[in-house]
């Protein structure tokens, strides 16, 4: 592998132990309707970790009560989203190792944020994280993760050899492929099924990710 000047970071269960805070959340959110539609919707989530708050919304509508809901319903559930779980992101724990990696190579490598949760939330949360200021950008929905990392690419003239997405959702996954980046899989217990047969580069926590990469960062 060529040595890496750029990372593209997922947040949720890259940065933020936050993943189960979000899916407390939607399983909060659809509990009214029963267990099974609940346990559906939560299923699907963690499957379909890195899509957008709003493309679930839609579909989940569409498969329990066939609507095709209005943009505005669609806003609405997504602002009762946002109040259910702004604050639990914002305090959850760091990925072992993250905010150490990210203050030692932010001045030598370039560091942007990819995520499905919408841009102006996301700003919030990094911010009240401390970390604003380690990243030349943070990318949310609704443009979706293939959608950023060409746009980052062709903006910032980025070698693709030299860029790297890491990420612990099958979204992550699918942007670097289509982007033609490297790929760094953070595995956790969410998403240890859905990666069991991904043969690539894997890592538990960034001391191990900075051991694994040293040789090319």
């Amino acid at each position: 592998m060529q040595k890496i000047k750029n990372i593209f970071f997922d947040f949720d269960g890259v940065i933020a132990e936050s993943v189960s805070a979000k899916t407390d959340a939607f399983r909060e959110m659809y509990a009214p309707y029963g267990e099974v539609i609940a346990n559906e919707v939560v299923e699907y989530h963690i499957k379909h970790g890195g899509v957008s708050r709003f493309e679930k919304f839609k579909y989940w509508e569409k498969k329990f009560f066939n609507k095709d809901i209005s943009e505005d319903r669609v806003d609405e559930l997504a602002k009762q989203f946002s109040n259910l779980v702004l604050n639990k992101v914002i305090v959850s724990d760091e990925v072992p190792g993250v905010n150490a990696f990210i203050k030692k190579y932010s001045k030598e490598l370039n560091f942007w944020i990819i995520t499905g949760t919408p841009t102006s939330e996301i700003e919030i949360i990094v911010d009240k994280r401390g970390l604003i200021n380690y990243f030349l950008g943070i990318h949310g929905s609704p443009k979706n993760k293939r959608y950023w990392t060409e746009y980052l690419l062709k903006k910032h003239h980025l070698k693709r050899e030299e860029t790297l997405f890491i990420g612990d959702a099958t979204t992550d996954l699918d942007a670097a492929t289509f982007s033609n980046l490297h790929f760094a899989l953070r595995e956790n217990e969410e998403n240890k099924e859905i990666f069991k047969n991904y043969e690539g580069n894997r890592f538990k926590d960034f001391f191990e990710f900075e051991e694994s990469f040293k040789n090319n960062i």
